[in-house]
């Protein structure tokens, strides 16, 4: 368990950190009204409209988090010439995330979640708009180029697959190869249809749906989760698989320390009250990287991710962590 000196040197460390963020950008809009009666038209409720909120989603969304603790982020993405992407480049820019590595394509639907919820954060309806198609030829040679260029300068990559179509088979051996060659680690928040992609990747942090679906195996149990985190970690293969539970925490199998063929640990939740796990997993391997990267080993890393997820499913829709909130949580 993390001592409080520990933790506190650790989150100190943040802000030395460089992490590159690579993956589908999103945002999240969230339509806000009252409900006061049912439509005469169908069985549906009536919103009346009383305000909006944008926030930023899948990988910016990941930056975000970086950016929050004081961690230096370069995120590399695609969005659409649409409204959409407007308001994402302008909430970028609110985050303090430069935006210059984002790219626009004109025939791309920049990938936007719209919630309409009422103004006590009940859900009433979702519409998501979205693209899964492939990139531009131009748009991969671009991105390659700014890995080759970006990657020795970073202390750890992070790769955010939402399966919207920013990440292909070529792009990510290029960023693996490129990474090994330059000893950075790779994190991954990764989608079952195509885990071969990650192969050699140094951490998976899928959640305990994608694992089950990943592997094939139901995981309710620790010995389940251990044993998923296992097939996971010989058949990717990868190094080491952070798996999240909800309500039961996380299960951490680490091949990363020499001499050792796996270090296995169960995390238990350190939410008080489960709002919205909305954007949990950004906030997790976004707090794995730092942690990393500030001289964590995984164990630790998995330590302080928890805590950070534990404050953010507190609130409603994606969210950050403040490193005032995380000391506390040590203190």
């Amino acid at each position: 368990m993390l001592s409080n000196q520990r933790a506190d040197a650790i989150i100190q460390g943040f802000e030395s950190t460089r992490i590159m963020v690579i993956g589908d950008i999103m945002i999240d809009q969230f339509v806000i009204g009252q409900v006061n009666r049912i439509s005469p038209e169908a069985p549906v409720p009536v919103v009346k409209f009383q305000h909006e909120e944008f926030r930023l989603g899948g990988a910016a969304n990941v930056a975000h988090n970086i950016r929050k603790l004081g961690g230096s982020v370069s995120l590399l993405g695609v969005l659409g010439s649409d409204d959409a992407g407007t308001q994402l480049l302008a909430e970028l820019k609110r985050a303090s995330i430069d935006p210059s590595d984002v790219f626009s394509e004109r025939e791309r639907t920049t990938t936007r979640k719209l919630r309409v919820v009422t103004s006590r954060n009940q859900q009433v309806a979702r519409i998501d708009y979205e693209t899964d198609k492939a990139l531009s030829r131009d748009i991969v040679d671009k991105l390659s180029a700014l890995l080759k260029s970006q990657i020795a300068t970073a202390d750890v990559i992070v790769v955010s697959d939402y399966l919207k179509g920013l990440l292909n088979q070529e792009l990510m051996a290029e960023l693996l190869l490129s990474a090994k060659d330059h000893d950075v680690p790779v994190f991954v928040d990764p989608k079952a249809p195509h885990l071969n992609w990650y192969s050699g990747c140094s951490l998976m942090t899928p959640n305990h749906h994608e694992a089950e679906k990943a592997t094939g195996m139901r995981i309710q149990t620790e010995d389940e989760a251990r044993a998923a985190a296992s097939t996971l970690q010989t058949s990717v293969p990868c190094t080491s698989v952070l798996i999240t539970r909800g309500e039961h925490g996380m299960w951490l199998t680490d091949g990363s320390l020499p001499g050792a063929d796996r270090v296995e640990s169960a995390l238990p939740t350190t939410a008080r009250e489960v709002a919205d796990v909305t954007g949990a997993g950004d906030t997790v391997i976004a707090m794995m990287a730092l942690s990393v990267a500030a001289g964590a080993n995984l164990s630790e890393a998995a330590e302080l991710a928890n805590h950070a997820a534990g404050i953010v499913v507190g609130r409603f829709g994606a969210s950050t962590v403040t490193t005032k909130e995380l000391l506390g949580a040590f203190a």
